[in-house]
């Protein structure tokens, strides 16, 4: 069967794009499809490791689970990182090709970034039945019409009918819909074939009226409304969510603070979803005006311009609570470039992150980064060596993860390694990571996705309610309590569900030429909005 294309393009950014491409991919899933979600260009701090050593965008890795597929870079041919002054880091398949600035990308480079999204999608049509393409942005900023390749160019070379999704949350939603259309060129404006309002709370009842209008003055029918949803969390591309930013989760009462420090860079910061998913944390980002107080745990995350933010760090004074804190025994964790930002030191001889040749760190652990030339990307897993009140309990201990660096980290006599790497995309290796200081309470490693690891993660916590006088919360057998990937799966379903119940599946399918729930599918296509 030739593989058939929907795509979810929007009226802005961060009108839940991505979150919807999730559901469907899941339930093409669960209606019996071999489905694959497809991102031609994505702009994004959230990066990830695919088996093979490749980097692409975080979302994409959701979408790839939604659909029960191990992530590939074809999913996300093009990847742009900002690395800031209007530039950004091009990754090609997997791969860094190097730094442009947006008009430099435009002019001399998205010609060969085209042929990269040709051919991954020609890939993808060869094995699967449904592909599921999400846009970026909105398909009316006529000012990168030009030399887009992410929104209507990619509809057209896939001959994908577009549903055009707005967010009523922010309000506008009718004149961001209308906006849209009446921007688009005649030829584009065909493509849209149905309309989704996403966000949406209240009374479906009172808003009939608004769905007439749209469809009155559109000729374009509305497809579903899909509402606010709560109660479930799926990963977010390239944002934080505000509750999440600012602590306010409301319905419990939490016993261990964590503090993440919001960077002006910040990446890969979906590595705290886990904590923040625990019953008994409280976890906030400091840095947009919330002062950082006396928390139980510090977490410096990772950044894509390392020595930048720790310059605004000092400037902002951040930098000096931050080692206020840890003299007075609030232990600091550093994952990735939080890592180098606890050393002594840290050297771009080759300027690959920013201008700044060297900079002081925090001093918080005795180590040295130097910057390399080439980034390291591989899926890790390693075993826990470091002593100290939070490792040493774990030791012997094996975590996966991945790592995306390009600093090169030396430990001083003052530090000892936290892991030792035992497996690099699959092969047997014997490398040292992260350091420890010799009083236990400071520690870092290059390891994303750490506190994944659910046996870890819980003695991370646990060790902070032991020293806050909390008794350590009981980790039940395996199989009684969902993992983490347990709860994405769970996730996932309910979102699939919520959606389902909120678009009219039987017009999408109709919009494909599928017939609904295959013979492997016990589910019935049900009609919404």
């Amino acid at each position: 069967m030739m593989a058939r294309a929907i795509m979810i393009q929007g009226t802005a950014s961060h009108v839940g794009k991505s979150v919807l491409v999730a559901a469907l991919c899941r339930i093409f899933k669960q209606d019996g499809y071999q489905c694959v979600p497809f991102k031609s260009q994505n702009m994004a701090l959230n990066s990830f490791v695919t088996k093979d050593g490749g980097e692409m965008g975080r979302a994409q890795v959701v979408q790839a689970q939604a659909a029960g597929l191990e992530p590939t870079v074809e999913m996300n041919p093009i990847l742009l990182k900002p690395t800031g002054q209007a530039s950004s880091q091009v990754i090609v398949l997997g791969k860094p090709v190097g730094n442009f600035s947006a008009q430099e990308y435009h002019t001399n480079y998205v010609a060969k970034a085209w042929e990269a999204v040709c051919l991954s999608f020609e890939q993808l049509c060869a094995k699967y039945e449904v592909i599921v393409i999400e846009g970026a942005g909105s398909p009316a900023e006529v000012n990168l019409a030009e030399h887009e390749i992410v929104n209507m160019r990619v509809a057209q070379m896939t001959n994908a009918p577009v549903l055009l999704t707005a967010d009523i949350d922010k309000g506008g939603a009718l004149a961001a819909v209308v906006g849209t259309l009446e921007l688009l060129s005649p030829e584009d404006r065909q493509r849209i074939a149905g309309i989704i309002i996403n966000k949406f709370r209240g009374d479906l009842r009172l808003f009939q009226p608004a769905i007439s209008f749209l469809e009155e003055k559109t000729g374009i029918p509305v497809l579903g409304v899909v509402p606010y949803f709560q109660g479930f969390n799926v990963q977010e591309e390239d944002t934080i969510p505000e509750e999440v930013a600012t602590g306010d989760k409301k319905t419990k009462s939490s016993e261990v603070e964590i503090a993440v420090i919001y960077l002006p860079h910040i990446s890969n910061f979906t590595d705290f979803d886990p904590l923040y998913e625990e019953e008994d944390v409280n976890l906030r980002y400091i840095g947009r005006g919330t002062p950082l107080g006396y928390p139980d745990l510090i977490i410096v995350p990772g950044s894509k311009n390392t020595i930048e933010d720790l310059v605004t760090l000092k400037r902002t004074n951040l930098a000096a609570e931050i080692c206020d804190r840890a003299k007075k025994g609030v232990p600091v964790i550093g994952i990735c470039g939080g890592f180098q930002m606890l050393g002594r030191t840290l050297a771009d001889p080759y300027r690959t992150e920013s201008s700044i040749p060297k900079e002081a760190g925090l001093g918080l652990l005795d180590i040295t980064t130097t910057f390399a030339p080439e980034k390291v990307t591989t899926q890790v897993e390693s075993e826990v060596i470091g002593s100290g009140a939070f490792l040493a309990g774990l030791q012997g201990e094996r975590v996966k993860g991945y790592e995306i660096h390009l600093g090169r980290t030396e430990l001083g006599s003052q530090a000892a390694p936290a892991f030792k790497i035992v497996f690099r995309s699959g092969e047997k290796v014997d490398f040292l990571d992260g350091a420890v200081s010799s009083n236990g309470l400071i520690w870092g490693t290059y390891i994303h996705g750490i506190f994944d690891n659910d046996v870890f993660r819980r003695h991370i916590l646990d060790v902070l309610r032991i020293k806050k006088g909390l008794s350590p919360l009981t980790i039940n057998p395996k199989g009684k309590k969902p993992t983490f990937l347990d709860k994405l799966e769970q996730d996932l379903d309910k979102l699939a569900a919520v959606v389902r119940g909120s678009l009219n599946m039987q017009k999408i399918y109709a919009l494909i030429n599928l017939p609904g729930p295959s013979r492997t599918s016990n589910l019935e296509p049900r009609e919404g909005g």
